[in-house]
């Protein structure tokens, strides 16, 4: 298996609205649809495009978020994870099981509709990473 594409930077927020503010000011970016609501994860998301990847804007939906717990420990936001895109969701997670790489909870659907998981920071250098099946316009 390789690396893929990098499909976004996640950065934890306290409000999606200040920071697409931020973002607005100092790079002219603007968001390439409304911030929405992903219950099953606690989190509300928002997409900025760049030219080769995505910044996702995540801001918590409640004090029981994980996002609630990372802005704990950095209350101003910052970088939250990195994802990387695969062909096959359940091919990369046998690849990276089969490594003895931990993976935090179940595959489920992220915020591009597509089956994504997570791999522990402990097993990246300290980065929470993404896994992501890359959506079917990307192909």
């Amino acid at each position: 298996m390789k690396l893929g594409r990098l499909n976004h930077v996640g950065v934890a927020t306290p409000s999606i609205e200040q920071s697409l503010a931020m973002y607005r000011r100092l790079f002219g970016a603007e968001p390439s649809s409304p911030a929405f609501d992903l219950p099953a994860q606690g989190v509300k998301v928002c997409f900025v495009d760049a030219p080769n990847s995505q910044i996702e804007l995540i801001e918590p939906l409640g004090p029981d978020s994980p996002i609630a717990r990372f802005l704990e420990k950095n209350p101003q936001g910052g970088q939250h994870h990195v994802c990387f895109e695969v062909p096959d969701i359940e091919t990369a997670r046998a690849h990276f099981e089969r490594l003895g790489a931990r993976i935090l909870g179940p595959t489920r659907i992220g915020a591009h509709g597509t089956p994504i998981f997570f791999l522990h920071p402990k097993d990246m250098g300290g980065m929470l990473t993404e896994i992501m099946e890359s959506p079917k316009q990307a192909h």
